[in-house]
């Protein structure tokens, strides 16, 4: 999740990356290939998306359940989420919410404090995915301070709520050892589904956003 430039990188790692960028690519099923280190718009599809962030796992698949709660079904609980703190929101904002963890269908879904000890590369990395994928499908490559505001706090609502749920956290553990301070959701029950239903549903959901933003911006 990478709404904001991460610091600069130093000279090193800055001349790692651009020797390495010409061999750090993968090809996906939708037969793009997709360069890691400087990802291009163009190479990015809503399939390869859905597909990698249905497979992916949150927590490190140490989640309660007959499958893992994966980063697609968090995305669409974060999507819920924002449409009940809104009343009215729009294209721009849902789109945001739903995508907003979209560059681990690349990095997969590092938790915290592994993320914290790889440090400025990876963080590069990410924000490089994020801005790439948010471009691709008609958003700024990064989004406006009230609409990240309202994300954040949909995401850290759902972490909360997976911690407490499903993780094996207590709510009194979510301040001091996960650093979360919003409440978990109550009266919402988390069941982790098949990844292929997930999917779908994600497919699904941004279908209905992508329609949604081409009506908001009117013809051409």
């Amino acid at each position: 999740m990478a709404p904001r430039t991460p610091p600069a990188l130093d000279p090193e790692t800055g001349r790692r990356f651009e020797t390495q960028a010409p061999r750090t690519w993968q090809r996906m099923l939708s037969g793009r290939r997709l360069n890691l280190i400087e990802p291009s718009p163009v190479d990015i599809e809503i399939e390869d998306i859905a597909l990698s962030l249905s497979r992916n796992t949150r927590w490190n698949g140490q989640t309660l359940g007959e499958y893992g709660w994966s980063v697609a079904q968090h995305s669409l609980l974060v999507l819920r989420i924002v449409r009940l703190l809104e009343k009215r929101p729009d294209p721009v904002l849902l789109m945001t919410a739903l995508l907003h963890d979209a560059s681990e269908y690349v990095t997969h879904d590092i938790i915290t404090p592994l993320k914290t000890v790889l440090g400025q590369p990876f963080l590069e990395i990410e924000d490089r995915v994020t801005c790439a994928v948010y471009v691709r499908f008609g958003l700024p490559a990064r989004p406006a301070a009230a609409v990240w505001k309202t994300v954040k706090r949909a995401d850290l609502m759902a972490a909360a709520t997976e911690a407490v749920q499903l993780a094996g956290f207590s709510e009194s553990e979510l301040v001091p050892i996960l650093g979360i301070r919003e409440k978990p959701l109550a009266g919402m029950e988390l069941v982790p589904q098949p990844p292929a239903e997930v999917a779908r549903c994600f497919l699904d959901e941004f279908g209905r956003l992508e329609h949604a933003l081409r009506l908001m911006k009117g013809p051409g």
